[in-house]
């Protein structure tokens, strides 16, 4: 399969290049050009190829669950454990996360709400449940903060907001995004961390004013707005840790392509049977 992978990219690196890095011998390389493909062979490599082309069109983040949904799709058949099997010897493989950033600070004097949402990340429609939270990138010019509201139901990201401060205006303007796009209807339970920004009278007047239930999470406790902090990973995963950014600017428009192009409306869930978060929503209502 290493000479499978060399005939693959041959045209976009020089071959002596290839079989250095793939630990095999030039001569091998054209000794194995020269020998008939069994029908099996030739199957795998037209696979490889499908395979580097999803892999490529998505971004290089997607392992084989992902790009096995999205072969099938294609309507392409085959085994999950080929795919993985063929990524293996092709040397393809999702980018690994990064350092995490602490962003949470709470005020002791603020009054906290209950943790009604209580681990269960599940809804029935759009607008039911939705979490927040705020991350950190590192820029050049210094950190940008990134906040975020996501919708439970489909993981959708439905208002975010940037800024070099993460101070009570960068989490409402998230707020108020996500309520002009979405428009909930009163009820809507709104989970969040105890962060100084959640807890703020300005924020908690906002909720308030829409009719929004509050839920917080416990003191210290990261899984209690789990779905929150696996959307930064995956975002600092598949994109904040692959570039290192110039400026505050740079890091805006990379961090916006990444949310409303790909992730909402390209990148296949797990947890959606493998759809993306708008194809989700659309299947479902």
């Amino acid at each position: 399969m290493r000479y499978q992978a060399i005939e693959i990219h041959r045209e976009d690196y020089l071959i002596s290049v290839l079989c250095e890095t793939l630990e095999v011998s030039v001569s091998g390389y054209y000794a194995w050009k020269k020998r008939p493909m069994s029908q099996h062979q030739q199957e795998d490599h037209q696979l490889a190829e499908r395979i580097q082309m999803a892999y490529t069109a998505n971004r290089k983040v997607y392992g084989s669950p992902r790009l096995h949904a999205e072969l099938k799709e294609q309507g392409i058949s085959c085994s999950r454990r080929r795919v993985a099997r063929l990524m293996r010897e092709m040397g393809l493989t999702p980018h690994r996360p990064g350092h995490r950033t602490l962003t949470t600070h709470s005020d002791p004097a603020a009054r906290v709400a209950a943790n009604l949402l209580n681990r269960d990340f599940t809804a029935s429609r759009p607008n039911e449940k939705w979490a927040a939270d705020i991350t950190a990138i590192w820029t050049a010019e210094g950190w940008l903060y990134l906040a975020a509201v996501l919708d439970l139901f489909s993981r959708r990201v439905v208002g975010w907001a940037m800024a070099a401060r993460q101070d009570e205006l960068l989490v409402e303007n998230a707020l108020r995004m996500a309520l002009q796009q979405r428009r909930p209807q009163v009820g809507l339970l709104h989970h969040t961390d105890r962060g100084c920004q959640y807890t703020s009278q300005q924020y908690q007047q906002v909720l308030t004013q829409f009719g929004i239930t509050v839920s917080m999470s416990r003191r210290g406790n990261c899984y209690d707005n789990a779905v929150s902090e696996s959307f930064f990973g995956t975002l600092k995963r598949e994109c904040v840790d692959r570039v290192s950014f110039q400026t505050r600017t740079q890091a805006r428009q990379a961090i916006f392509e990444y949310t409303e192009v790909f992730y909402n409306r390209v990148r296949r869930h797990s947890s959606l049977g493998y759809k993306s978060p708008v194809a989700y929503e659309q299947l479902m209502c």
